[in-house]
């Protein structure tokens, strides 16, 4: 198999995959953050456009991809599939591993795939001007590269201790035409009453949230544009698991195992879903792994409940997963990964068994990331490096077994700019941190009283 055979015959996908349609139960509503009634479209008006509105609440399997997002998707997909023969030697492992690469974007992850979609369909509409938060700076980095192609301007919400660990990203996001601040900031109500409070606040991906939500519910000219969590963001995200689809028949494969890192959902999903549509119909027993961290465990021991998507209570209440919207997770490298809650689809696929979580540390992850980087020459993100701790454990598993695994998963972007959080590890310097009951117990006190049951663990 060779990275070229894998590339010239694998097809760019003309749509994406709406597993809304094939989920074991429907969603709960989304709710009103002022009223707790389920939202109607026009209550989202003000900050999204209407084709991503739609897209949000569609039951439509197959959703077309519009000509001009594929032209620009044209600029680095499709993404290539690796097999992982000298990580697999490594290991000493019966398993087959395959991954699929998304850091050949020009962001440097899968976060595009997402990005270049919302822009064009606020350019449709006559946006200008679009507000977001990130965490570890590929969301934010993404967006701002996509609104180069539409004429958009980005502002960005970068969570403070992502800010100060990554400068580069920030350079990135600012190199194409961004502005970014760090979380929480004065330049909104709710970020001047933090700050106020805690000056030194690291931030958190729900506080960034909230600022972008605020900032853009209060300009005529601007919308909100969300990089994970939401259902049109993993819909865009399926051109990975639809192309890596094709790339795994072309080498006589199918996965037995599908892993992916999950903070939001994004990547583990555009990953997943295409294979996971084929469990659903009962065409496979492919097996799923969500890999988090033990700081931020939210699939692992957080609450299958109606919350806010955001610290301060400005957008959607939905049902998932949640670790309670007040929570401020530690400063873990893992920027992408400190969010409170999950996709509502993929944690309603957690709820009926089809998904398996797993929490790991900080040091473990690194480790791996490095043994990956020494064997397969490419160096993980911090995000990633989780999926990476899993992937190991399934091939000694294989090995102990003495039994054939196909395992495929989704380096979701490269560690370029990450390597002060490598030369921390190096140095012995990053803190293994697991979540306290206690803090976890009183943030999960704050959630809103809502009517409707979204179910229990």
């Amino acid at each position: 198999m060779t990275r070229k055979y894998l590339l010239s015959d694998a097809q760019l996908p003309e749509r994406w995959y709406n597993i809304l349609a094939d989920l074991p139960e429907p969603l709960g509503p989304f709710m009103s953050p002022r009223t707790l009634e389920p939202l109607t479209p026009p209550d989202l008006t003000p900050i999204f456009p209407m084709a991503i509105i739609q897209q949000e609440m569609s039951a439509e399997r197959w959703i077309e991809i519009p000509d001009r997002v594929r032209d620009i998707y044209r600029i680095w997909r499709p993404t290539p599939l690796h097999r992982a023969e000298r990580f697999e030697k490594a290991l000493d492992t019966p398993a087959r591993i395959f991954f699929k690469y998304e850091g050949t974007s020009p962001a440097g992850s899968h976060k595009p795939n997402t990005a270049v979609a919302q822009a064009y369909y606020n350019a449709e509409e006559g946006v200008k001007r679009l507000t977001t938060e990130t965490g570890a700076g590929q969301w934010g980095s993404a967006l701002a590269f996509a609104g180069t192609f539409f004429d958009i301007d980005v502002m960005v919400y970068m969570v403070n201790i992502s800010y100060r660990q990554k400068p580069y990203r920030r350079a990135l996001m600012e190199t194409w035409g961004a502005t970014v601040v760090p979380s929480p900031s004065n330049r909104t109500e709710f970020g001047k009453s933090l700050l106020s409070a805690d000056p030194e606040s690291p931030g958190s991906l729900g506080i960034a949230i909230s600022e972008a939500v605020e900032d853009a519910a209060t300009r005529d000219d601007t919308h909100y544009s969300l990089g994970s969590v939401v259902n049109h963001v993993l819909l865009h995200q399926t051109v990975i698991g639809l192309e890596a689809k094709q790339q795994m028949e072309m080498a006589d494969a199918y996965p037995d195992v599908v892993i992916g890192c999950v903070g939001g959902g994004s990547n583990f999903s555009g990953l997943a879903y295409p294979f996971m549509a084929d469990r659903l119909a009962g065409r496979s027993k492919t097996r799923f792994i969500a890999a988090e961290p033990a700081a931020c465990p939210t699939l692992t021991r957080g609450l299958f409940a109606y919350d806010f998507g955001d610290t301060a209570g400005m957008g959607p209440v939905v049902p998932m997963y949640t670790l309670g919207h007040s929570f401020v997770p530690d400063p873990i490298h893992a920027g992408g990964l400190r969010y409170h809650g999950d996709a509502p689809s993929l944690c309603l696929l957690v709820k009926h068994g089809h998904v398996e979580p797993r929490a790991y540390l900080q040091n473990e992850c690194f480790a791996e990331a490095v043994r990956f980087a020494r064997t397969e020459g490419f160096i993980p993100a911090p995000e990633p490096a989780h999926a990476i701790r899993a992937v190991v454990e399934e091939a000694i598993a294989a090995r102990e077994a003495g039994e054939p695994r196909t395992i495929l998963f989704n380096l979701s972007g490269h560690g370029s700019f990450d390597l002060g959080a490598y030369d921390a590890y190096f140095a012995g310097k990053l803190e293994d941190v697991a979540l306290p009951q206690a803090r976890l117990d009183a943030a999960l006190r704050e959630l809103p009283k809502v009517a409707h049951t979204a179910g229990t663990r």
